[in-house]
């Protein structure tokens, strides 16, 4: 005789009752909306983020995140061709994007709310029931490997080097290669790999949906019951990269070309949210707001001395510098680096550059900001921050951005500007002490004269400058210093890389 299990005895002792055993639970989304409603705002503007970055690609399938990501958001679902989708968005003058990034991949898009229905119906279709074409993946992997092996390679010395500096800092962690992955694992990854990474990723227990604008309160239910349609389960994360320089280090990257573009920095242990974040970022705003002349490297390099186009300093992830005037939102990352972007100079000039903003840096960190350039920049920046999120969307950014700091209300930029109110030079440089040391640094240069530069920084040999049109005697005095000051950077440091090896593995 067979006996009957707990749940066999209930479902019996249930139809002998007459009544129906209790319905199971309804799925639901693990994650509370990130909702921001604009009654005069006559569109809505979408979020869906997921911790599914590149962080989280398998070894030796890098750009995995970045291709499934993309194959959702430029690609077939089950119900319509990318063709009919694109057909069907046309007249709404509507759409939706994808970015990637190390930690999170977030899906964002803006419909007029006459369109909301239809327009929603597609967007949820990407995110639930993507057909993971195969002609989808070949397209979207040829674009990848074009934008490494040709896009970033040769159209922008700038952005190389960026990326030479996050590869090198960050190599053999998580963080180590591009989002957009690596040329051999592009090559590697195969449909099921997609369709493997998206059912362990893509999850109801994972997503963080965002909403802002003019939208009824029944939108977000009706999104939730959907997304709750996606299966369960909190993929193990990562630790944020450890990171430990030992001095200063150079990789330069040999290209042709008439001009130097260079970058360095180190690993930030601090983020948003961090109390010394707010006085960091007056430090930094000082030295080299993005964009903005005022600023000191671009008095010092662009404006006094002509070398380039611009100079700017950053403490937390900047990506589309060359187009971008204002910090980005959807980029949220646990390990930050600190990062000094200068523009291309003439190549003669490169090591009398790379000095000058060295030492720049290394006089801010000893000898703190003076009274006046706190104040200047703390007002300044009060009133330009407000630029920072001028959209609902932007705004809504933010927000979300605010969940994956655990910043609570009023959320970041209110907090940083209530910071600045009472922010005091003393604590400016208080951080500056604790949190930069311009000893240990990972140097990025792009430069045909790769071999004479790498002779040139480990020799310490003088770097004197020459000009078209005369100077003050001011400037000219302090160029002397410039071109003898020491970077301390020993040969065996120094690392040259072919540019067609780049982003191979």
């Amino acid at each position: 005789m067979r006996l009957l299990t707990a749940a066999a005895f209930a479902l019996l002792f249930a139809s002998c009752a007459g009544t129906r055993p209790p319905a199971p639970p309804a799925a639901r989304v693990a994650n509370a909306p990130v909702l921001l409603p604009v009654p005069s705002d006559p569109t809505v503007s979408f979020s869906l983020s997921f911790p599914a970055g590149s962080q989280m690609d398998p070894p030796g399938k890098e750009g995995l995140a970045y291709l499934t990501a993309t194959l959702m958001a430029e690609g077939a679902t089950t119900r319509n061709s990318y063709a009919a989708i694109l057909e069907q968005l046309y007249p709404m003058a509507a759409g939706y994007q994808v970015r990637v990034d190390v930690e999170q991949v977030t899906f964002t898009g803006r419909v007029h709310r006459d369109h909301l229905a239809a327009y929603s119906d597609l967007l949820l279709d990407a995110i639930l029931r993507p057909a993971f074409a195969a002609d989808d993946l070949e397209r979207l992997r040829q674009r990848a490997l074009a934008h490494l092996t040709r896009t970033l390679r040769y159209s922008s010395d700038e952005e190389l080097g960026k990326a030479a500096l996050y590869t090198t800092v960050f190599a053999g962690t998580p963080y180590g290669h591009l989002p957009v992955g690596t040329v051999a694992g592009l090559k590697a990854i195969t449909l099921e790999d997609v369709r493997r990474f998206y059912r362990t990723h893509y999850t109801r227990d994972t997503v963080t949906l965002g909403l802002g604008g003019g939208f009824d309160d029944a939108l977000p239910g009706r999104l939730l019951a959907a997304l709750a349609q996606l299966p369960a389960g909190v993929p193990a994360l990562p630790p944020p990269p450890a990171v430990t320089l030992r001095g200063r280090q150079v990789v330069i990257v040999a290209k042709p070309g008439p001009a130097t573009a260079i970058s360095f920095g180190f690993p930030l242990a601090i983020r948003r949210g961090h109390d010394d974040f707010y006085p960091l970022w007056v430090a930094n705003s000082w030295l080299g707001e993005h964009r903005n002349s005022s600023s000191h490297l671009y008095q010092v390099i662009r404006e006094a001395r002509g070398l380039n186009y611009g100079d700017y300093s950053y403490i937390e992830h900047f990506p589309e510098g060359g187009w971008r005037t204002v910090p980005p939102v959807n980029v949220p990352r646990r390990q930050q680096l600190f990062e000094v972007w200068i523009r291309p100079v003439p190549n003669a000039a490169a090591h009398f550059a790379l000095r000058a903003a060295v030492r720049e840096l290394e006089k801010l960190v000893a000898n703190g900001l003076e009274d006046v350039a706190f104040a200047l920049t703390r007002d300044f920046l009060l009133t330009y921050s407000l630029h920072y999120a001028d959209t609902t969307a932007t705004r809504l950014g933010y927000a979300v951005d605010d969940r994956f700091y655990g910043i609570g209300p009023p959320g970041h930029l209110a907090r940083l500007r209530g910071r600045l109110a009472t922010l005091t030079g003393e604590e400016v440089n208080a951080a500056l002490r604790r949190h930069l040391n311009p000893e240990h640094l990972v140097i990025a240069i792009v430069t045909e004269r790769a071999e004479a530069l790498a002779e040139a920084l480990a020799s310490e040999a003088e770097s004197p400058i020459t000009y078209d049109t005369p100077k003050p005697p001011k400037v000219l005095a302090e160029d002397a210093l410039i071109a003898r000051h020491p970077l301390r950077i020993p040969r065996e440091r120094i690392r040259i890389v072919p540019v067609d090896e780049l982003f191979e593995r």
